[in-house]
């Protein structure tokens, strides 16, 4: 090791002295230099029973709203830093305990919440919507095989990942729930800007999702231009992920959604002028299989690049595999090879040889390639923007796309055929969802200092546990309401039974999938960020403007104290506290207002008696942006000799 490492190494060291994350944990030394927040020399408990049945418990919760929220509107909310707080909280006031690390594992079991609801709601309410049958039973077997590929699958990759490319890829979510983690046991002067993030997210959600004062999106219709469409989710969580991600990564994906609203779309009701579409229906009618195109090639790039990263991997595992894992430190133990061999083993004969499933040699095999395949392309795309915005659906589309074609041609078609189709999709969909929800609390774990294989077992754990309550929810509202109504117009589902059958039917607009296959080889060829292009291509323009936005904020900030480098790193690392705040708060009230719409209690009053539309809701998100600029700069003055 040189001596600057060395340096940094010392730095870091006195840094935890301080309780509070370095600098470092954001970048600016190679992630292998990096000391993470609890030494491996600490020994400290991490998987007891306490957070293990408590993150269990937290995933179960977590799951049946998530699920029940995207059915009903096609979203999901994060679950990972809402379980870090509630963590906190129950272990140092039921339990008179106060370790991070412990913590740390319950936020990432209640992470896996958010990531088994956005498995299911994408492909497998689309079996329901054909009129088959679909079985919690069903849903809890392809949790089980999904689960296990989706979490293990990404164990060659993720010191590439993780480590290699500390500072590149972000993982804005992971580094918002290590904020949290760490102020909240360990206290200190953060604690009051992530306590005024969480309070403004708090009223701010209530007021505009709770009690319906504005809207939480704004949209403005451009006639003169072909009745496209601009706009912007006015998330309070979206403003804060966008100033932890930053303005290049986010700019890059704002880019990719003018290329698809500004570009595409005009375009495309341009030539086709007896297109009688909304801009909405045109983005979901043919952008998404561009999208999905480029997301598809996007990944076999990265795939590439990691190449070299998974091959060392697997020589080091194999070479390790009979070495007592005792001796290994603590943040580089990972499954064994063996694990990840099983888990392909088990992936390939469940899809092939259960019943419920019925895939056949060709299913299992699809099974196992998609899954590892996208938890590279998913484990990639949460390091830019965040696994609650993780566009599990683009890469589903991908899979369906082939899937249902190679079934096609190999005779499989009727219902069995589409059947099959959906059901070996949607182990690929709970696994790729698996993925980057597990890559984000690996992020957090090496941030942490825990154990990466400790992760990944309770992970697999609550995952199953929490199908049983997702897979609970989806069918009582089907039973309920009926799924595809207006009471839960389950929106993915629908798209991917429309799609399942454009398939069958020899109607699907593959041009579009290939035009956006070039679209990545034309990023990759100039040096352009592929996967995040490709975001922008297949994510609606209203959220990466939001996110967008966010980054903005964080640019001016950097610009008023740009000559001033001690102020500008306070500023920053207050912002960012500020942004985990805000993600919390949102997280957790929307999480609330969803629980009690599930109980019929509905407090969205105000829409009625006032009748707030697009502009009040972009005029409350400006206002807000512009506060939080303020706020910071205000702060950062006060303190700027501490």
């Amino acid at each position: 090791m040189d001596d600057g490492s060395k340096l940094n190494n010392i730095r870091e060291n006195s840094i935890v002295k301080e309780k509070k994350l370095s600098k470092y944990a954001y970048g600016g030394i190679k992630g292998e230099d990096y000391i993470p927040f609890v030494p491996s020399n600490i020994k400290m408990p991490e998987m007891t029973v306490y957070s293990l049945i408590l993150g269990v418990i937290f995933a179960v919760i977590f799951a049946s709203a998530n699920t029940y929220l995207g059915l009903k509107v096609g979203l999901t909310i994060s679950s990972g830093i809402p379980g870090a707080i509630l963590s906190i909280a129950i272990f140092k006031t039921l339990f008179k305990r106060n370790n991070i690390l412990e913590a740390n594992l319950t936020s990432a079991l209640s992470a896996s919440g958010q990531s088994i609801a956005a498995g299911i709601i994408f492909i497998l309410p689309a079996v329901i919507l054909f009129g088959m049958d679909l079985s919690i039973l069903t849903i809890v077997i392809i949790t089980i095989i999904a689960a296990l590929m989706g979490c293990y699958f990404i164990t060659p990759i993720r010191r590439y990942l993780v480590v290699e490319e500390h500072g590149k890829l972000i993982y804005p979510e992971a580094m918002a729930q290590s904020e949290v983690l760490v102020i909240g046991t360990e206290g200190g002067k953060g604690l009051k800007y992530v306590l005024m993030g969480l309070f403004s997210g708090f009223i701010y959600k209530l007021l505009s999702g709770g009690f319906g004062f504005w809207k939480e999106k704004a949209n403005y219709i451009i006639h003169s231009y072909q009745n496209t469409m601009i706009g912007a989710d006015t998330l309070i969580s979206l403003l804060g992920l966008g100033f932890i991600i930053g303005i290049k990564s986010s700019s890059i994906m704002f880019a990719g959604g003018i290329m698809s609203w500004l570009v595409f779309i005009p375009l495309i009701k341009y030539f086709g002028s007896d297109i009688n579409m909304t801009a909405q229906e045109v983005w979901s009618s043919y952008i998404v299989y561009i999208g999905a195109g480029a997301l598809a090639m996007g990944g076999f790039i990265s795939l590439g690049k990691s190449i070299p990263t998974i091959i060392s991997s697997l020589y080091k595992s194999i070479k390790n595999i009979n070495n007592n894992s005792s001796n290994i430190d603590r943040i580089n133990r990972d499954a064994p090879i063996t694990i990840i061999l099983l888990s392909a083993l088990i992936g390939f004969a469940g899809t092939c040889l259960i019943p419920s499933i019925n895939g056949g040699i060709l299913g299992g095999l699809l099974a196992v390639v998609f899954c590892f395949f996208f938890a590279v392309v998913s484990a990639s795309i949460v390091g830019i923007v965040g696994a609650s915005n993780n566009p599990v659906s683009g890469m589903t589309i991908a899979a369906l796309l082939i899937a249902a074609s190679l079934f096609k041609l190999t005779g499989h078609i009727g219902d069995d055929g589409i059947r099959t189709a959906l059901l070996v999709c949607g182990v690929v969909s709970i696994s790729t969802s698996a993925s980057g929800g597990t890559t984000q609390s690996l992020k957090s774990t090496f941030i942490i200092g825990g154990t990466p294989k400790n992760i990944q077992l309770g992970v697999v754990i609550s995952l199953i546990t929490a199908s049983f309550a997702s897979g609970a929810t989806l069918i009582l509202m089907h039973n309920v309401y009926g799924l595809g109504t207006e009471s839960v117009p389950a929106p993915q589902g629908v798209l991917m039974k429309l799609i399942a059958e454009g398939i069958m039917s020899s109607q699907l607009p593959w041009t579009l999938v290939v035009i956006g296959a070039f679209i990545a080889v034309f990023c990759s060829m100039t040096g352009l960020p592929v996967l995040a292009v490709a975001l922008g291509l297949y994510l609606n323009i209203t959220l990466t403007a939001s996110i967008f936005i966010g980054a903005l904020i964080r640019q001016v900030v950097e610009y008023k104290f740009r000559n001033d480098n001690n102020s500008n790193e306070k500023a920053i690392k207050k912002g960012i506290l500020l942004s985990s705040g805000l993600v919390a708060g949102d997280s957790i009230t929307g999480v609330i207002i969803a629980v009690m719409a599930a109980f019929n209690i509905h407090i969205n009053f105000a829409e009625n008696l006032f009748g707030f539309g697009n502009l009040a809701a972009f005029i409350m998100y400006i206002l807000f942006s512009i506060l939080m600029y303020l706020y910071i700069v205000k702060r950062s003055k006060e303190n700027r000799y501490e």
